[in-house]
């Protein structure tokens, strides 16, 4: 029988979210293909340093120890290097410890094309050109922001992801209402479609099989624990608790804003990572959380 991720939690991240590439990418763009290519193979075994995603992805792979039966998370690398530049990362992954034991390498293409084959539920990168294709196809992926300080570093074991809502797991359809109609005329059409579940955004798959993962544990003793930060308040609320429910699926927390800034929110719950499809929103979240854009929607036409 082939080997299937039935049943898994699948990540894909690029080799540049994982681990800090940032000198190999400055000497890609000052000295060319060649000499990145000669720097790599001279410092194949010099450890490369974390990168954005590593934490999460740490702390992904450990909920691995608490799963039986074959479930659990599959986290699988899709890198731009060639399998030849490329040996450095698979290097620094056994240098971390990593079960990491799945990669492409596209030979300095875009790897996206590979989220479809591999069946990843999310796809992390630092190149928003990927993360735009990945989500044309469907699939939810998110831009990791370079933080502008050093954020608070959650270190319990339990993993802790946030959501905005619009565009991310709903569809952008109301925020398209607030960006071309203004706050009024958002509220009343909310109102309105008060009873009538959302269609689903590019998280919504993700956030699926995240309540799958989490269902197969005693919801006192879950290692996983998710919540909605969003702009929306009171009565704008009511559409998004009656699509959860319409969806049957699973969300921990739910914060209403009202506009205030998400940043002390997403510390206060100790989220290791915050998606929202508003750069802006991205950078001031990453003061405190790491934080992913996800690059789709209303909001992010014309970038």
């Amino acid at each position: 029988m082939p080997i299937t991720f039935d049943g898994k939690l699948v990540i894909a991240t690029s080799s540049s979210a994982l681990f800090d590439l940032s000198e190999s990418h400055r000497i890609f763009r000052e000295e060319g293909l060649e000499a990145y290519r000669q720097y790599q193979i001279d410092n194949e075994d010099t450890a490369l340093e974390p990168g954005e995603a590593y934490p999460l992805v740490k702390k992904l792979l450990a909920i691995n120890d608490l799963v039986g039966g074959g479930g659990g998370v599959e986290v699988i690398l899709l890198s731009r290097n060639s399998a030849d530049t490329g040996l450095r990362v698979f290097n620094a992954i056994e240098h971390w410890n990593l079960p990491i034991t799945r990669a492409a390498f596209s030979g300095g293409k875009s790897p996206y094309r590979y989220v479809e084959a591999f069946g990843a539920h999310l796809f992390l990168s630092t190149n928003p050109e990927d993360v735009r294709n990945a989500l044309e196809l469907g699939y939810a992926a998110a831009s990791i922001i370079s933080p502008s300080k050093s954020p608070t570093k959650n270190l319990a074991a339990e993993l802790k992801i946030a959501f905005d809502g619009d565009a991310v797991l709903f569809s952008d359809e109301s925020e398209q209402i607030f960006q071309s109609q203004g706050l009024e005329a958002f509220t009343a059409s909310e109102r309105a479609a008060a009873k009538t579940p959302m269609r689903g955004g590019p998280f919504k798959p993700f956030l699926q099989a995240l309540h799958n993962l989490q269902s197969q544990f005693e919801e006192e003793n879950c290692p996983i624990r998710t919540a909605l930060v969003t702009a929306r308040s009171a009565p704008a609320h009511e559409r998004v608790v009656r699509t959860l429910r319409n969806w049957n699926i699973r969300i921990d927390e739910s914060i209403f804003l009202g506009g205030l800034d998400k940043g002390a929110f997403l510390k206060a719950f100790g989220a290791d990572v915050f998606f929202d499809d508003q750069e802006g929103h991205c950078v001031s979240a990453s003061e405190h959380v790491a934080a992913g854009h996800v690059v789709h929607g209303v909001a992010n036409q014309g970038r």
